[in-house]
């Protein structure tokens, strides 16, 4: 007969710490990438249809990035 393996843990046993660690990493990405999309959609719109042109736009878009550095 074959040597049944010795289990040192539960089957259902899980690394807490590293799975809310990831959880929290993606959390941060997510709310990263929907500022960043918002961030491009409001300096887009300034820049097409407000008048603020290509630099307008792009140094709305780097206040904004700013903005939501001290914010988050």
């Amino acid at each position: 007969m074959a040597k049944k393996a010795k289990k040192t843990e539960p089957a259902n046993a899980m690394d807490y710490p590293e799975h809310e660690k990831t959880y929290d990493i993606f959390i941060k990405f997510s709310i990263w990438t929907t500022a960043i999309c918002v961030a491009i959609l409001v300096a887009m719109a300034f820049g097409f249809f407000a008048g603020g042109g290509l630099i307008g736009g792009t140094l709305l878009f780097i206040v904004l990035m700013v903005a939501c550095w001290f914010a988050l």
